[in-house]
């Protein structure tokens, strides 16, 4: 039995966007109560793995939110450079999103 799912068949919605100029907000949103407490007590997403996930130091993690009322874990890290500048790769922060997707989930938790 495969007590593993990846995080992109739990979750309804994984973005992130812009959150001013200087960060980068990102959304994992449940569609039922039931995944998303299984998820949060799973110990898939917490400041440590997001910093891991994202190889970022755990100074960058601005905030880091379990929002019980919308089944959403929310988090906001600070950019390297600020969006638009020279060298900034994705201007609307939309497309970090992406090392969220395979995350596992030990569904068994």
């Amino acid at each position: 039995m495969n007590n593993v799912k990846k995080l992109s068949d739990l979750a309804k919605t994984i973005r992130s966007k812009n959150a001013g100029t200087d960060k980068i907000t990102f959304d994992i949103i449940f569609r039922e109560r039931e995944t998303y407490d299984l998820v949060k007590r799973s110990g898939a997403l917490t400041r440590d793995s997001v910093c891991h996930i994202l190889k970022i130091d755990p100074g960058r993690l601005t905030d880091f939110v379990e929002y019980d009322p919308a089944y959403a874990i929310k988090f906001t890290i600070l950019r390297v450079r600020p969006s638009g500048s020279a060298g900034d790769g994705d201007i609307f922060g939309a497309q970090q999103y992406a090392p969220f997707l395979d995350v596992e989930v030990d569904i068994s938790a």
